[in-house]
């Protein structure tokens, strides 16, 4: 009689990157970031080189409002183009939960990532030369994804397609460079289209990489008001990733990310003050995530000591942290 196969042989071992999907799947309510646009559930990202594992991202959480405008920074090496590359569909997550208005980023398979980078998001790179093609006019840039997703040419899709090119150039404030091609405009007209590029499939949200970088201040200022022109009037949920404390400082909500996860968030806010003025209330928030852990600020740790562990006492209404005095 023929003798059943070991089962450890038979099967294949889990690999430790199955383990930890199967384990935040049974621990992960199903309900978590229903209601947002943006939905990253302890998320994980780990690079390989030359039998070194760099973990870009290490658990992060993160939920984006449809409508919201936010800025997403944090040092070199903190893992947020990490983020952006992955919400984009440019990367795929090692482990955890992404969704994007409604689509699950591990689950989508070429053409499926192919449609979603078309139609779902938009991309805006901080180079300005490579958002456009610089044998195209403006207007030719901007129809261009509409030309690549929506297939075959009609009279009734090349009058929607015209239609939709001037109401974004408008919207912009850039009707005036329609047939200028790349080379003829300013850097600072140059992101002006390559915002309409990404705006063309009136995708649900647009992701923007260091957007100012190459730019001055004055100009920066007056792409930070484009990005606001499609957040209020064209109906994007808009996340940038900067460096330039302007921009994160004119966004309602900043998220700081550090070591792979996000540390720290400041809300702002309109307030009425008592002589019936208007102004920006602004608080950071630490960030607590999903198991329980938070990242303290650095210079509150510089400031007490604290290091490897800390004493924490459970108090009516709030949590008291000391330094380990032993």
């Amino acid at each position: 009689m023929t003798s059943l196969p070991d089962v450890k042989t038979a099967v294949a071992e889990p690999t430790l990157a199955q383990l930890r999907e199967r384990a935040l799947a049974a621990a992960a309510p199903s309900s978590y970031g229903a209601d947002a646009v943006i939905a990253c559930d302890r998320l994980v990202r780990i690079f390989s080189a030359d039998r070194i594992e760099v973990q870009a991202l290490q658990g992060l959480d993160l939920l984006v409002d449809q409508g919201d405008l936010i800025a997403l920074v944090g040092a070199s090496g903190s893992g947020k183009s990490t983020l952006l590359n992955i919400l984009a569909g440019l990367d795929s997550p090692t482990a955890g939960r992404a969704t994007v208005a409604g689509r699950d980023l591990l689950a989508m398979g070429a053409k499926e990532r192919l449609r979603y980078r078309r139609e779902v998001v938009g991309f805006i790179w901080q180079q300005t030369a490579r958002n456009l093609l610089p044998f195209l006019t403006a207007a030719q840039n901007i129809a261009l994804p509409m030309q690549l997703s929506q297939g075959r040419k009609t009279r009734a899709t090349t009058a929607r397609q015209a239609a939709r090119v001037g109401e974004l150039l408008e919207a912009l404030d850039i009707g005036d460079l329609a047939h200028r091609r790349p080379a003829q405009l300013s850097g600072g007209q140059q992101q002006r289209v390559a915002i309409a590029v990404a705006m063309a499939n009136n995708p649900a949200v647009v992701l923007a990489d260091e957007p100012t970088g190459e730019l001055d201040s004055e100009t920066a200022a007056g792409i930070f008001e484009a990005f606001r022109t499609v957040n209020r009037e064209l109906g994007a949920t808009v996340v940038i990733v900067t460096h330039d404390p302007m921009v994160a400082g004119e966004v309602r909500r900043t998220v700081a990310i550090r070591d792979g996860r996000t540390s720290s968030e400041v809300l702002r806010r309109m307030v009425t003050d008592e002589h019936g003025e208007e102004q920006v209330s602004e608080r950071e928030y630490v960030m607590l995530d999903r198991t329980g852990r938070v990242q303290l600020p650095a210079k509150f740790l510089e400031a007490l000591g604290m290091r490897e562990r800390v004493a924490m006492e459970l108090a009516p209404d709030h949590i008291k942290v000391h330094p380990d005095q032993h």
